[in-house]
Parts: C-alpha cells; sequence; structure tokens
C-alpha cells in the first residue's frame, strides 16, 4: 500500500508543478496585462484534485489518520483554483488581480499541506 500511496503522492506533486509553473511561466506576461491561463493550469489543477481526493482514500484505508481539517481547507482553496481557471480557460486575456489570485492560492495550498501539521 505504501509504493501505491507514494506513487499517487508523486502524481499530486506533478499536478501542483504543472499548475505552479504555468502560473510561473506567465508572470511576464501578467505584467504586461496578457497573461491566460494554460491547458497545463488546468490539467495540473485536475490532477491534484483526483490524486487528493485518491490520497485521502488510500491513507484512510491504509488505517493512517488524516486531518480532515486540512484536507477541507486544501480542497476548497483548490476547488475555487479549479473553478477560475475553467472558467477562464479560453479568454486570450485574464485580469492581472484574477491570475494572481491564481498564483497565490497556488502558493497557500503549498504552504498549507507544508507547515499545517
Amino acid at each position: 500500500m505504501d509504493v501505491l500511496i507514494n506513487v499517487f503522492v508523486a502524481l499530486h506533486i506533478i499536478g501542483i508543478a504543472s499548475l505552479l509553473g504555468g502560473f510561473l511561466t506567465q508572470m511576464k506576461a501578467m505584467g504586461a496585462g496578457t497573461a491566460r491561463f494554460t491547458p497545463a493550469m488546468l490539467h495540473g489543477a485536475l490532477t491534484m484534485l483526483i490524486t487528493g481526493i485518491a490520497l485521502v482514500g488510500l491513507n484512510q484505508a491504509d488505517g493512517q489518520t488524516v486531518n480532515n481539517v486540512k484536507i477541507g481547507v486544501k480542497l476548497a482553496v483548490l476547488v475555487v483554483i479549479l473553478a477560475l481557471v475553467y472558467v477562464k480557460r479560453d479568454e486570450e486575456r485574464v485580469d492581472k488581480g484574477l491570475f494572481g489570485a491564481v498564483g497565490g492560492l497556488t502558493m497557500v495550498n503549498i504552504f498549507i499541506a507544508t507547515l499545517w501539521v
């Protein structure tokens, strides 16, 4: 079971890398007002959602304790990110504030995952 959990953790990290990487590559465009949500950002958020749900189930099935409040907060932040990226995915330009919010929420999600014990 540990190997399967570690595979899903790796996939979860790949999802966050895709989402954050898509944001970071658009930082210069955000300054110019021409940033847009890339397909990699949408796919990264979806990967995080699916693998996160799988990780909760696998950890509970393995008898490990899961901090449901932490998972709930992370899920709420991810749903907001996913909704913003999904709704604005076809627009050629995204407002700086909206684009910055997605990057900020992504980093908040990372900090919640790593710092909340």
